[in-house]
């Protein structure tokens, strides 16, 4: 397993792609596990998504569109929501080891600044277990991680600069890629459920206006411990319907903190203040 560490816009999404393809091509069977919640490549944004790579075809943008397994974070960023970070990006690579991967590449996030940053890093790679962490930096800026790392962790730490031609994007930029993603998500044939408030995780308090939750973004769970899909919570005419793209009821709805516009722009949401009961 190798995992691609550094900065917004600093190449980790090239490298992985690039490793991915030589791989592919001698024939290995490649896992790319896409930890980056905000600047997906692979699946929806607010979600930790893998794919297989078999063939060369499978790198093609519509074929990352659509991954193999997914995990909801719940957020297009990491700030509040590190536990689910970590335990995604574990459970998707053990996934991908039991599915017998010969080579994991991972993606992540550009959070490396201050604390935050560190604690994300250093406990992504305690779970992850790779063979090789590949820091793109900017002058040092990686240096409080990659120093962590060394010192913890029995694996190899190569650092390279960021490439001349990776070119930064703005926030417009992102913005933009997140609200693409998330359309994409739910063109496909969409169904509408009606939910029963009981079926939320976390529990949703008894009292809690069902209208506050239109437009909340919900990962389906299957009952086996995977997630099945997304959808978006609607209140309508007093009642509230799920829409998403899977053709059979969810054992559970895992909310995240993320309220979805009809034009896929996101904002974020605090649980603790939506659920607080008078």
């Amino acid at each position: 397993m190798a995992v691609a560490l550094g900065g917004m816009d600093s190449g980790k999404t090239t490298f992985c792609k690039m490793a991915a393809e030589v791989a592919v091509r001698v024939g290995r069977k490649v896992a790319y596990l896409d930890t980056d919640v905000g600047q997906t490549t692979i699946g929806p944004p607010a979600t930790i998504g893998m794919k297989y790579l078999e063939h060369e075809d499978d790198l093609k943008p519509e074929a990352l569109a659509h991954p193999d397994a997914m995990y909801f974070v719940g957020s297009v960023t990491p700030q509040g929501h590190l536990l689910p970070i970590v335990v995604g990006a574990s459970k998707m690579a053990e996934q991908a080891r039991a599915h017998g991967a010969d080579i994991i590449l991972v993606d992540t996030t550009g959070l490396i600044g201050g604390t935050l940053g560190q604690i994300l890093k250093y406990h992504k790679i305690e779970v992850l277990r790779p063979d090789i962490v590949v820091g793109f930096q900017r002058g040092e800026e990686l240096e409080p991680i990659l120093g962590a790392i060394r010192r913890a962790f029995p694996l190899t730490v190569e650092t390279l600069p960021v490439p001349d031609e990776v070119k930064p994007t703005n926030a417009d930029d992102r913005i933009t890629h997140r609200q693409e993603r998330l359309r994409a998500a739910f063109e496909p044939g969409v169904h509408h459920w009606k939910v029963r408030m009981g079926i939320f995780i976390p529990n949703v308090p008894p009292d809690l206006d069902p209208a506050l939750l239109d437009g909340m973004l919900v990962g389906l769970e299957d009952g086996t411990g995977q997630c099945m899909g997304l959808g978006i919570l609607e209140h309508r005419d007093g009642s509230l319907l799920l829409r998403s793209t899977a053709d059979e009821g969810a054992k559970a709805l895992r909310i995240g903190s993320t309220r979805v516009s009809p034009e896929y722009m996101t904002s974020r949401v605090d649980l603790r203040d939506l659920f607080v009961s008078d």
